[in-house]
């Protein structure tokens, strides 16, 4: 077979050397070599670029979509296409990070064969290198890897069940449910999962599990004896609008930034002070002409008599066009 991106798209290190790509046996390896593994959520191609720039090992484009980016209650309502669309955009920004889409509610729960077609499509058509399921669902995992289609669990706090669960409360909190929850993880990875996501779940459980798997965990309010972490990206930058959660750390105010910069803006448009002259275009036949000079030009043909440097809007983005 051939390669169609060569090295040089790849993010380097500090001394040049271009990162390897991270696949779902390299995460096992990490596990196995004692490397946390770090992970966030996006769903857009600007924050996607920024999270796989800054080193960060998987990337989920998670169903928390229908909430931090379209206003709505729950996960519930996202649909597959919704998904499909933003994991395009991400897809095209991840040089290094594992893609991992969220497969919505509904788009699993029916026929095992109708899942795996809608898994099929966020690989085919949306360029996902894993998808996630929710739930202890083994036969799903087993026939998802038959198809050839790496899948990452989520155990514990499971989104999608918030109407059975009664609302977004801590599980495993009996021995009972410790139990069953570690049956539940070692059935998903004899399945073949290649990691499971353990949410909402007392750090000594998630401990118990991540010791006794072979495969990697990846913790969001598990605790720290997790192989690695994850979090909403909204909720690291304060972009959720709403008290943040126990297990959230909030590592930038995005929103403060944005809201002094938006006024600024409105403000400095209220009083003429945006766009100055030198961000005017301007023609260089009406810098040597009158008002009256400049009323005939608007008359004169489109482009004509423009500085030569200010006919493209944005030079370049034609930097590399044939002369």
């Amino acid at each position: 077979m051939s390669i169609n991106r060569s090295s040089a798209d790849a993010p380097l290190t500090p001394s040049g050397v271009p990162l390897p790509k991270v696949t779902m046996p390299a995460l096992g390896e990490m596990k196995r070599q004692g490397k946390p593994i770090s992970a966030l959520t996006a769903y857009d191609y600007p924050t996607a670029r920024l999270v796989d720039e800054a080193g960060v090992d998987l990337i989920l484009v998670g169903d928390s979509l229908a909430m931090v980016v379209l206003g709505q209650e729950n996960t519930l309502t996202v649909t597959v296409d919704e998904m499909l669309h933003h994991t395009r955009a991400v897809r095209r920004a991840v040089r290094r990070a594992l893609v991992v889409a969220d497969m919505p509610f509904g788009s699993f729960h029916g026929a095992i064969a109708d899942a795996v077609a809608n898994a099929v499509r966020f690989v085919k058509e949306a360029g996902a290198e894993a998808v996630k399921i929710e739930g202890p669902r083994v036969e799903l995992v087993r026939a998802l890897v038959n198809a050839e289609i790496p899948v990452v669990g989520h155990l514990g706090l499971t989104p999608q069940s918030v109407n059975r669960l009664g609302g977004y409360r801590v599980q495993a909190r009996t021995a009972d449910a410790v139990l069953e929850l570690q049956a539940d993880a070692s059935a998903l990875a004899r399945a073949g999962a290649g990691v499971i996501v353990l949410e909402g779940v007392p750090r000594e459980a998630a401990a118990q599990i991540t010791a006794a798997l072979s495969i990697p965990t990846i913790g969001i309010g598990a605790g720290s004896d997790c192989d690695g972490q994850i979090l909403v990206f909204h909720d690291l930058v304060n972009l959720t609008f709403s008290a943040a959660a126990k297990f959230v750390r909030r590592y930038a105010d995005a929103s403060a930034l944005f809201r002094s910069a938006i006024e600024h803006y409105r403000e400095d448009v209220e009083h003429r002070a945006f766009p100055s002259d030198a961000e005017s275009y301007h023609s260089t036949a009406g810098k040597a002409m009158g008002a009256v000079g400049r009323q005939a030009m608007s008359s004169a043909a489109p482009g004509e008599d423009f500085d030569s440097d200010e006919a493209v809007v944005n030079p370049d983005a034609f930097e590399d066009w044939p002369s």
